[in-house]
């Protein structure tokens, strides 16, 4: 009778050091961390079979927030149940929401010194090459036809003309259903409706409730890459006066130096808002939908990767979300590359981030980051 309680405490003892090691070395995207997930939960502990584990990866295509750290979720779930989804994802987390801290905590207290601003003057272009890079890998999945291409380039303008990023992601999925039910011409509807918060924030002084109830909206909603972030909180804080555009610049590049997931940013962020308190507030809101969403849809992924309906919507979503991510790219890019500097380091970062594909992104800041230093001594 005792056996069962300590095995399911040796399962959970052996998640948390595997999550934990992931999160303290997992460098390089959403892609990178699924690989290694990969490597250790199928190919060396044997947790689950090969054909589980891609079935669990178009599962998490299903629901918003972050794929890698809902991919731990899941692993975690096989392995130890829904104490073990909590356990897995916590510790994944939990190294770059303390490392993003630190930076956070620095940035406000040194930030502004002249010493800093050459390394960030070299940071900025570099960051926009990576976006650009991460908004071409998932266009090359995204783009699947040619009215998937139409309505990726509708929402590109409509996001460069001035319409919210939350507004023009999913009007672009209900309009890839609308499409898919005019070819279709059925009545049969299984629809998947996604959770869509009301917009509680507004132009009202920042205090933690209010930065926690935008990143719970944000990570509500949050389909696609974490790079899709970026755009959302240049829509929510920029536009409202809450944050600088170059201010989430720095935090984009923060995000490239941490391990683990790059949603982590959500904490620097949180940071420069309202301190330690805006920091823990902005880090729950933007993780907790997904622990809710992996939690109580698992027992639906099944029905749902089936639905054809559902696979139309979320089409068009990540092709709304390859949008968002040039919009916000091209905005970047105005106020970023201003100079002959700013643009030399743009383009050797896009050769870089093109040619040499397989290089950790942390690596890209740090160079950009020696060689702005250098370039604006000059």
């Amino acid at each position: 009778m005792n056996q069962k309680p300590e095995s399911q405490k040796n399962k959970l003892k052996e998640v948390a050091a595997l999550f934990f090691k992931l999160g303290c070395i997992a460098f390089g995207g959403p892609a990178a961390h699924v690989a290694m997930m990969e490597d250790e939960v199928v190919r060396k502990r044997k947790w689950m079979t090969q054909e589980h584990f891609l079935d669990l990866m178009g599962a998490t295509n299903l629901i918003p927030g972050p794929n890698s750290t809902e991919m731990t979720m899941h692993c975690g779930h096989e392995r130890a149940g829904w104490k073990g989804l909590f356990v897995a994802g916590i510790c994944f987390i939990f190294p770059a929401v303390t490392i993003t801290a630190l930076f956070a905590w620095l940035y406000q207290e040194y930030g502004q010194l002249p010493d800093v601003k050459p390394f960030i003057y070299g940071i900025k272009p570099a960051v926009i090459a990576i976006i650009i890079m991460a908004g071409f890998r998932l266009g090359k999945k995204a783009v699947k036809n040619t009215t998937l291409a139409i309505l990726g380039i509708i929402t590109l303008g409509a996001c460069l003309y001035g319409i919210p990023e939350i507004a023009a992601l999913f009007g672009c999925g209900f309009l890839g259903l609308l499409l898919y039910y005019i070819r279709k011409n059925k009545n049969n509807l299984n629809t998947f409706i996604p959770i869509i918060l009301v917009d509680l924030v507004g132009k009202l002084e920042i205090d933690t409730l209010r930065v926690f109830l935008t990143f719970l909206k944000v990570g509500a909603i949050l389909y696609g890459s974490g790079y899709v972030l970026f755009a959302f909180l240049d829509s929510e804080l920029v536009t409202h006066g809450w944050l600088t555009r170059q201010e989430l610049l720095d935090a984009v590049a923060v995000g490239q130096f941490t391990p683990g997931p790059v949603l982590s940013t959500a904490t620097f962020v949180g940071w420069q808002l309202n301190g330690g308190f805006g920091a823990l507030a902005a880090t729950l809101g933007i993780f907790l939908p997904s622990f809710l969403f992996v939690l109580f849809l698992n027992p639906l992924i099944p029905k749902m990767r089936k639905s054809t309906v559902v696979r139309a919507f979320l089409d068009a979503v990540n092709v709304a979300a390859v949008a968002l991510i040039a919009a916000v790219c091209i905005d970047m890019a105005k106020e970023t590359i201003i100079d002959w500097r700013t643009s030399l380091i743009a383009i050797i970062s896009l050769i870089i981030v093109f040619v040499f594909k397989k290089l950790n992104s942390a690596f890209i800041v740090l160079g950009s980051a020696f060689l702005g230093y250098l370039l604006y001594l000059i």
